[in-house]
């Protein structure tokens, strides 16, 4: 009898297991607009650690082309990229441990992956500290517009309205603004700013958005490095650059004296395997009395850490609403939602991962 009731024990176990698996991969929803009305745009986290191991270089690939595939189905206006692109800008013959690929294979991969965009969706990929230098930012000398040029994507060439002059002297992507009207005839700026943009550059900035003629437009703020995981303003950073401002010094003399700023993204911020290492949020009023809404997105060592899968596939898609205020934010990964075994995880369904939030 004892025998039989542990039997019987084990069975009602592993029958409820079965049946909270198959009501787990039941709930699965592919991603769609709440109102059909809406528009998206999706960001994308670093992507250093999917391009510095060539395992990994196919996941990247992949999210880029599900972003493809779902332009239509979610109007998709604009994709954006938090930066840190690549692991080193530089590095001949990398170690086999901290990355298998060097720099050059590093920079046509992710090339590649965005190519698949190219004349499909407009796209701005902000340029990361990784970016520069020889494996870090000592100088300020990077490949980003040898291989994101400013003619690579025509739809994104189209639509650039200002360029300033990176530290070659080249104006380049790296601090662009890029012009667009959303399906309700709301304007847009989205401004791309290199990391740790130097004064003259939040100069420039300033001076391009206090312009009479974007004065009406919602600008976006592209940057890679700008709050810490408690959703502060990061002060400082032990980069050997000296001309750079950090989270705290781009508000005070961009982002707040700035009237039509609403939105910073940025990335930057990882721990192996925390989510909540990777992402902030946090809103405060600029000098109008606007909310500016700012959110970190990152994903770069989920997946197992510095030597994992890159970030398991994660994205934000970004829902605006027909109301002209509301934003929804969801968190998403094509790579657990490609099979039928594994797409119960593709949602990210935490507070912190899905919320609102509200432009003025």
């Amino acid at each position: 009898m004892k025998r039989f009731l542990q039997r019987l024990l084990l069975f009602t176990i592993l029958f409820l297991i079965v049946l909270i698996s198959d009501a787990q991969k039941k709930k699965y929803a592919a991603p769609a607009l709440s109102d059909s009305n809406s528009w998206s745009m999706i960001l994308l986290p670093d992507p250093q650690t999917y391009q510095k191991f060539a395992r990994n270089q196919p996941i990247f690939e992949l999210m880029t082309a599900w972003i493809a595939d779902n332009i239509e189905k979610l109007n998709i206006q604009l994709v954006m990229c938090t930066g840190d692109l690549v692991n080193q800008n530089e590095m001949i013959n990398p170690n086999g441990t901290n990355a298998d690929q060097p720099s050059k294979t590093q920079w046509e991969a992710v090339a590649r992956s965005f190519g698949r965009l190219d004349g499909k969706v407009p796209y701005m990929v902000a340029a990361g500290n990784h970016d520069y230098g020889y494996s870090n930012i000592t100088v300020r000398r990077t490949n980003y517009n040898k291989y994101f040029p400013i003619d690579k994507n025509f739809l994104t060439q189209k639509g650039i309205r200002e360029a300033a002059l990176n530290a070659e002297e080249i104006p380049t992507l790296e601090n662009a603004v890029y012009e667009f009207t959303s399906p309700q005839k709301k304007k847009f700026l989205l401004l791309n700013l290199e990391f740790a943009p130097r004064d003259t550059i939040l100069n420039w900035a300033k001076a391009v958005l206090a312009k009479k003629k974007y004065q009406n437009h919602t600008v976006i703020l592209l940057t890679h490095s700008y709050l810490n995981y408690k959703s502060e303003h990061i002060e400082n950073e032990k980069y050997e650059i000296t001309d750079g401002n950090y989270g705290a010094a781009v508000w005070q003399k961009l982002v707040q004296p700035s009237t039509n700023i609403q939105m910073v993204f940025s990335g930057h911020i990882a721990a192996p395997d925390e989510v909540k290492r990777h992402i902030g949020f946090r809103t405060d009023k600029n000098s109008a009395g606007k909310t500016v809404n700012q959110m970190t997105f990152n994903a770069q060592a989920l997946g197992g850490g510095w030597h994992g899968n890159g970030g398991d596939g994660w994205l934000r898609i970004l829902e605006f609403l027909p109301d002209g205020r509301t934003v929804k934010v969801k968190t998403f990964s094509p790579l657990f939602a490609i099979s039928p075994s594994t797409r119960y995880l593709a949602w990210r369904k935490a507070s912190y991962d899905e919320f609102e939030f509200y432009l003025d």
